[in-house]
């Protein structure tokens, strides 16, 4: 089942297996917040969207490669966020909800 709210979303996070019905931004989400950044960029490079571009940016943001995300938070269309990781996160599940 979709999460409705960020912590509904935490809440799944101790779970082995990913919810096969949740859409791939957001299971490219879930697999970052389980701190498996390979398999979220694997999803992530997939989605041929702005929001998969903006998954794609934050992953870069994240591994500390400020030239590539910049390239990608410009194909998604939004600024390079001054807000911390954790922070975006948030903001990037809540707009997969």
């Amino acid at each position: 089942m979709k999460p409705k709210t960020y912590e509904e979303f935490e809440a799944t996070l101790d779970q082995y297996a990913l919810p096969s019905d949740w859409s791939e931004p957001l299971k490219s989400l879930w697999f970052d917040a389980k701190g498996d950044w390979e398999s979220s960029h694997d999803i992530a490079q997939e989605i041929g969207s702005p929001m998969g571009s903006w998954i794609h940016a934050y992953l870069h943001r994240k591994e500390g490669d400020k030239w590539n995300a910049k390239y990608w938070y410009g194909r998604a269309g939004k600024p390079f966020p001054e807000y911390s990781l954790e922070e975006e996160l948030k903001v990037l599940v809540g707009a997969n909800l």
